[in-house]
């Protein structure tokens, strides 16, 4: 067993529009716009999504989520 073993899993995605359809959902979900995440969900729920579809939709939800968030800079500061 390697300890830094670099193998990684099967990572590509079987459908590469569900993958860019999960970045969309999780764009959307970081910057509050709630209308973009209903419709996505609604779009998930009516189509009949496969497991590896799911699969590919996590992948580019979970690889868009995996990219930390800008620091903003805080306006309130006082000045000196």
């Amino acid at each position: 067993m390697n300890l830094f073993s670099r193998k990684q899993e099967e990572s590509t995605p079987a459908d590469p529009a569900m993958v860019e359809l999960g970045r969309e959902y999780a764009i959307a979900k970081r910057h509050g716009d709630r209308k973009t995440v209903r419709a996505i969900t609604r779009k998930l729920g009516t189509d009949a999504v496969s497991d590896s579809d799911r699969t590919a939709f996590d992948q580019g939800k979970d690889a868009y989520d995996a990219i930390p968030p800008v620091p903003t800079w805080r306006r309130n500061r006082r000045s000196k």
